[in-house]
């Protein structure tokens, strides 16, 4: 996964440089490029996760609102599959915050940290989707990890922006 993420992100650079071009120059605070925040993962290790910054002031910018559409501000994060932080398919990594809030600490959430987590995930695809169903999202990932079903997520992420998360809620459940 190293190895694919790594020349992908080289194949995509231009597309890096562009997005982090405008966001230099369009950004009206001091302009910062990346969003970075302590994520748990992998058996609940601590980690830096990396995005294209999208907000200012708690407010999604317009070219925010564009970047996360794509999924483009994402795209950071290929520096954390490349070192072994994340996956390319996975439960969403998760703040510390999120876990206390969720109540996900005791024994039955263990399941959801035996992966690695993913850019993308079942969770992901679902058109609304509560505590409750992407953990039982997760664990269902976890339970039946397979290329075949990476596969599916990973197709269903890809035409998520082309065809809405709405027509794609059934694909793979």
């Amino acid at each position: 996964m190293k190895i694919i993420a790594f020349l992908l992100f080289l194949i995509i650079s231009p597309i890096v440089i562009l997005i982090s071009i405008c966001l230099f120059f369009y950004s009206s605070e001091k302009p910062k490029i990346l969003f970075k925040q302590n994520r748990i993962g992998f058996y609940q290790k601590e980690f830096t996760i990396y995005k294209f910054k999208t907000m200012e002031n708690d407010q999604v910018t317009k070219l925010g609102k564009y970047l996360r559409k794509g999924g483009l501000d994402e795209i950071p994060q290929l520096i954390n599959i490349i070192k072994g932080e994340m996956s390319f398919i996975g439960p969403r990594p998760l703040t510390i915050d999120d876990i206390k809030r969720l109540k996900w600490t005791d024994k039955m959430h263990q399941k959801r940290w035996h992966v690695k987590p993913g850019i993308t995930g079942i969770a992901q695809l679902q058109n609304t989707c509560s505590a409750d169903l992407s953990l039982s999202n997760d664990i269902k990932y976890v339970e039946n990890k397979s290329l075949s079903l990476d596969l599916r997520i990973f197709a269903s992420s890809i035409l998520i922006p082309i065809l809405g998360k709405k027509a794609l809620n059934d694909r793979i459940s």
